[in-house]
């Protein structure tokens, strides 16, 4: 009896189960009636969507004519599942993208090296985000690698892999920097090799300046939407200067009205804080409440459910758009000019590092390249010209 290989692959984006088989016209025959079945000239077989039901189905239309091949298939299922449990454990929910599919390429080895390297990251309590930055970062080298186990590179390696992401692949300095923490985490904490990054070198990282708002471009936004969860978000955003999980990450029970301050839990670098209250914030606050009643989370899409990331930065982009504004930037704008305000208002620099949770004061002061109130006070030459 024949025998029939159902072989997973990507294709279109998607993942597909290939039906391979040696020429037969009555197989090949049978299988082009198979309900939904495509050919691809690309890979040069029929194939189905890689489900459970079109894979019965082809088993059950061939059963008399020829013998189902599923290793490769088990095969895959197997690393799919396992990739499926990383990405809970990291809070990344059971949704995959094109990208993740090609994961399951990885060798057994260098999956089980993933493995270890998220479980390290949650023991030493690592951000959600921070987990997945890294995780994003090893998975990209593991796939150049293929069979090659990752724990067998040597520094020489690392530096023809960074180079290549510069020079070929055309990644930011602040994305290699991102690299090299990733490994440089995986190497010395998980493989604890002190000394494996003493003579890999980082890129320089380009001075930019924040991208700042005038005032009134704020206000437009906050007059430009009429959704009152939308604009009590941007709100905050800007009358309290929060990150974007800061505000996220924001409940009820964090807005303290008797003190007028904002209670920030465990922000960037685990720091609690305290920023001010705005009277105006608090009014539109109460406002919020009342039509909205979260029930966990400040804002929840759902009750009970925090808003999205993705979603409150859409909220920012059309709001944006909406009010006419060609400033480029996402909703951490708001930070930057929340910032840039106080300072033009004659807020101590110190007071401005302590409200924003800036580590160290250097963060602060690229605020004052963009101050209004300095550049300000210099008169251009040209104006002494008399032309």
């Amino acid at each position: 009896m024949e025998t029939v290989i159902l072989k997973p692959f990507i294709h279109r984006g998607a993942e597909q189960i290939a039906i391979v088989f040696t020429h037969n016209k009555k197989i090949n025959d049978v299988v082009k009636k198979i309900k939904g079945v495509k050919w691809t000239e690309t890979h040069k077989c029929w194939y189905v969507p890689l489900t459970k039901e079109d894979c019965q189905r082809i088993i059950g239309v061939l059963k008399e004519l020829a013998k189902p091949d599923l290793s490769e298939l088990r095969v895959w299922l197997e690393k799919r599942n396992k990739i499926l449990i990383m990405k809970n454990s990291s809070g990344q929910g059971q949704s995959f993208t094109t990208k993740a599919l090609t994961t399951y390429a990885l060798s057994d080895e260098n999956l089980k090296q993933l493995d270890i390297f998220v479980k390290t990251l949650q023991l030493k309590a690592y951000s959600k985000n921070t987990i997945r930055l890294y995780k994003d970062e090893l998975l990209m080298l593991m796939r150049l690698l293929a069979k090659s186990p990752i724990q067998l590179l040597k520094p020489g390696h690392i530096k023809s892999y960074l180079l290549w992401l510069l020079q070929v692949k055309k990644s930011s300095e602040s994305k290699v920097h991102t690299s090299v923490n990733a490994l440089k985490f995986y190497f010395e904490q998980v493989l604890l090799q002190p000394k494996f990054f003493f003579e890999i070198p980082r890129p320089k990282k380009p001075w930019q300046l924040p991208r700042v708002l005038a005032a009134d471009q704020v206000r437009k936004m906050i007059l430009a939407t009429s959704n009152e969860k939308h604009k009590t978000m941007l709100m905050v955003a800007y009358a309290s200067g929060l990150r974007l999980s800061e505000i996220l990450n924001l409940k009820m029970e964090d807005i303290n009205s008797a003190r007028m301050v904002i209670e920030v839990r465990r922000g960037k670098g685990k720091k609690d804080r305290q920023v001010v209250l705005s009277e105006k914030l608090l009014q539109q606050l109460r406002k919020y409440f009342k039509i909205f009643k979260p029930k966990t989370w400040l804002f929840e899409s759902r009750p009970g459910q925090q808003y999205g990331y993705r979603s409150l930065q859409m909220v920012f982009s059309r709001t944006k758009t909406h009010a006419g504004i060609k400033t480029q930037g996402g909703i951490h704008v708001m930070r930057h000019s929340y910032a840039t305000h106080l300072l033009e208002n004659g807020t101590d620099l110190r007071l401005i590092q302590e409200l924003l949770g800036h580590n160290s004061i250097k963060t602060t002061i690229r605020y004052t390249h963009v101050s209004q109130a300095q550049i300000g006070k210099v008169k251009s030459p040209l104006d002494d010209l008399g032309l």
